[in-house]
């Protein structure tokens, strides 16, 4: 399928887009670099009732086996304006590259970010954050696609922000761009040096996954939980639970998403029987069918 702008792919395998490498294959997948591009792409999925999910960098997605029985619209919307602390960035524009080059200008707000695989986009989307920082703490507003190729401009006094989750989570469409407003601070890039070496020593950096499996419930760690009921390195299939941090689940050995589903599911029902605690899922999986006005 293609339209006078954008060319459709067919069948495209879905783990070469993602984090933890795997999923079936989409039936159409297309990629954009303009906000014009993204309208055209989402405008084309309305007209031809399509449903469409937009991929940034693929983290924190689990595909079904069978893949994705609709649009997959990859993102690669990566420009970047700054006007000092004042940032306008796409929605593609990786955010681990956005929280180390500001925090090396001398710029904070977004030092927590360099390490963490995921667009932009993502970051807003899922309020991302770390440290004591999230995203929704420095955005001013985003620019946005509904799902009918209509762009809208909404100022942070219009959405909402909590842990791990936004307003987005709510509309159909795609985040587009962000405008974050940073302030100066002398000890910003020693902060994110910290932070991130920290991160690459306690997170399964060089390991296929999907980014944290659970969020943390109130007053808990999830990994701790995780841990203490004797799950470090528990698999199944070729799903593990990492042995650097038990609230990742590695790509060990060409695990499917029936393996990796299947594990979470183990994880949950130990965890409430031993612990009396109840996980929630951090990782978004994506079934093979999903209406576009779900």
């Amino acid at each position: 399928m293609s339209t006078n702008e954008t060319t459709f792919a067919e069948n495209v395998p879905l783990s070469r887009y993602t984090t933890l490498g795997v999923g079936g294959p989409a039936r159409y997948l297309v990629s954009v670099d303009t906000v014009a591009l993204l309208q055209n792409a989402i405008r084309t999925c309305y007209n031809h009732r399509l449903p469409f999910l937009i991929l940034g960098k693929g983290s924190n997605s689990l595909f079904d086996d069978k893949g994705f029985d609709g649009v997959i619209i990859l993102n690669k919307i990566s420009f970047l304006k700054q006007e000092g602390g004042r940032l306008y960035v796409g929605s593609g524009y990786s955010f681990s590259r956005l929280g180390m080059k500001t925090a090396r200008e001398g710029w904070s707000g977004l030092e927590f970010a360099g390490g963490i695989p995921c667009s932009v986009g993502g970051a807003v989307y899922m309020n991302a954050g770390a440290n004591g920082q999230e995203t929704g703490d420095t955005l001013v507003e985003v620019e946005f696609v509904d799902d009918t190729g209509l762009l809208q401009l909404f100022s942070k006094n219009d959405l909402s922000f909590n842990y791990r989750s936004s307003s987005f989570h709510q509309m159909q469409g795609s985040i587009a761009s962000a405008t974050f407003l940073l302030h100066q601070s002398e000890q910003a890039k020693e902060k994110q040096s910290e932070l991130l070496s920290y991160r690459k020593k306690t997170q399964p950096y060089s390991d296929k996954s999907a980014g944290c499996a659970f969020r943390n419930p109130p007053g808990y760690s999830a990994g701790a939980l995780i841990d203490q009921c004797q799950l470090k390195g528990y698999s199944m299939g070729g799903a593990q639970v990492s042995t650097m941090h038990c609230n990742f689940i590695i790509n060990a050995n060409n695990a499917t998403a029936k393996d990796v589903l299947a594990l979470m599911q183990h994880i949950k029902e130990e965890v409430l029987k031993q612990k009396g605690v109840i996980l929630e899922e951090e990782i978004r999986y994506i079934p093979y069918n999903r209406d576009r006005q779900d």
